[in-house]
């Protein structure tokens, strides 16, 4: 299958957001007074993924999520701290924070540019996402950024899609190939859409994959052998 439109997800898939985000709530805690701790981490995730599934769901607004994760972390232990103003502290931070890239993201990246058109599409803040490629080398390669915030809805929502498809030029799903490394939100909504899948997974799977993917890749250097 000759491919024309890459359809890449950001967090995980091209940039380390893991390591991006650890550094960025142990200076958060610690310009707060805290100790970053894994036991304190466990409790920000754990409150985290609760409210984006809330906001997955339409229990909640985007906003909510953002704004209330961290004070909702703290209320936890007992402290009463201003979410807003952690929040925007936070997004500076993973702005600016190392943008280390996925093994290989930016060969492939500069490599395909010359032959293949490349976008975006993420499930971040616009503001942040657009900032962390910049500062990793790797903007200018994609024609366009796509993110949740600006969308309105999520992957791996058909509406997300619809909403990429509507506004690329020239598209046609036969064309296109969603890569990433989430099967619950790149693999499933490309598939929800119709569009092909590859999915990268850095982690041999225990078991088989639930959600099926076009192709299966354990790094981004086996993509020129696909598209």
């Amino acid at each position: 299958m000759s491919y024309k439109i890459l359809l890449f997800d950001l967090d995980d898939t091209l940039l380390d957001f893991g390591a991006n985000e650890a550094e960025s709530l142990t200076t958060l805690f610690q310009q707060y007074g805290y100790a970053f701790s894994d036991e304190l981490f466990q409790l920000y995730n754990s409150v985290n993924k609760q409210l984006w599934a809330q906001y997955e769901n339409g229990a909640i607004t985007l906003d909510i999520v953002l704004n209330s994760r961290f004070s909702e972390t703290m209320l936890k232990l007992g402290k009463v701290v201003d979410g807003m103003e952690w929040e925007s502290l936070y997004r500076d931070l993973l702005g600016d924070g190392s943008q280390l890239l996925m093994e290989g993201a930016l060969e492939v990246c500069r490599q395909l540019s010359t032959t293949h058109r490349l976008f975006v599409i993420t499930n971040g803040i616009t503001r942040t996402q657009i900032k962390r490629l910049k500062q990793s080398g790797l903007y200018d390669f994609f024609e366009d950024i796509f993110d949740s915030q600006s969308i309105g809805y999520q992957k791996p929502s058909i509406e997300f899609f619809e909403y990429v498809m509507n506004h690329i030029s020239d598209f046609h799903k036969h064309e296109a190939l969603v890569i990433g490394d989430s099967l619950n939100t790149d693999i499933k909504g490309g598939q929800l859409s119709g569009i092909d899948t590859c999915w990268i997974y850095r982690t041999k799977p225990s078991s088989p994959a639930d959600v099926p993917s076009t192709y299966t890749i354990s790094s981004l250097k086996e993509l020129g052998d696909i598209v």
